[in-house]
């Protein structure tokens, strides 16, 4: 494998790690939002349940809404960035491989002009 095939492959897969890594944060703010949901939903359960306020069927139904949606979505994206935390290191390890594959010099010892 020539130096320019090596770089192209680095290339793709830096490009690939990049989309990993957005992918990971992506999630990150998913499940932030799916445990505010979540917590958000328990909690007007709860004052409905101890009779903090008053209890109507509209106000029930989306406490249950967020709470079971908010857990949905917690655990949904959890397993997505472990996947994607699996792939980025791959990944990584690859890039790794590929740069010590390529013939680089040593330009530290370049004489100096001064």
């Amino acid at each position: 494998m020539d130096d320019g095939d090596l770089h192209r492959d680095i290339e793709r897969l830096e490009d690939d790690i990049e989309a990993l890594e957005a992918r990971i944060d992506n999630c990150r703010k998913f499940i932030l939002a799916g445990r505010v949901a979540a917590a958000v939903g328990f909690a007007v359960l709860a004052a409905m349940f101890f009779g903090l306020i008053r209890t109507e069927l509209g106000w029930m139904t989306a406490a249950m809404a967020a709470t079971i949606g908010g857990i949905v979505v917690f655990g949904t994206n959890s397993s997505t960035t472990n996947e994607a935390r699996k792939e980025l290191a791959a990944a990584q390890a690859r890039r790794l491989e590929l740069i010590g594959q390529l013939e680089l010099r040593d330009v530290s010892i370049a004489p100096t002009l001064h």
